[in-house]
């Protein structure tokens, strides 16, 4: 089995205090992903203005500032890691995400360890 990431994408205006209407179908998702045995790790992140930033300097020094590494219109707000036999199945698990989430999803398998 391999390990794919699930990222969920949001607009850097969404409004993390507001009532999410799509709250029921992500519980939903989850406890699928939970019974069929391929949930690894599930995760919100804190609003991306929130966010900091760590760099390394031409002069070796690290900087550190406040908001995100990139300049974006979207970031990650939240992802699911899970174990799959395969690309297709996680793909399958990452259109339910979209559905759920209402909201554009990035999969990607993880490397193996080096």
């Amino acid at each position: 089995m391999t390990q794919y990431l699930v990222a969920i994408h949001l607009p850097d205006d969404f409004d993390y205090a507001a009532p999410n209407p799509a709250a029921p179908a992500i519980g939903a998702l989850n406890r699928e992903m939970v019974a069929a045995g391929v949930r690894v790790f599930v995760g919100g992140l804190a609003p991306v203005g929130e966010a900091k930033a760590v760099r390394v300097r031409t002069d070796g020094r690290l900087l550190a500032t406040d908001g995100p590494y990139l300049e974006t219109k979207e970031h990650i707000g939240g992802f699911w890691v899970l174990d799959c036999a395969d690309l297709e199945e996680a793909m399958e698990w990452g259109r339910k995400a979209a559905i759920a989430c209402r909201a554009p999803v990035e999969v990607r398998a993880f490397n193996p360890p080096l």
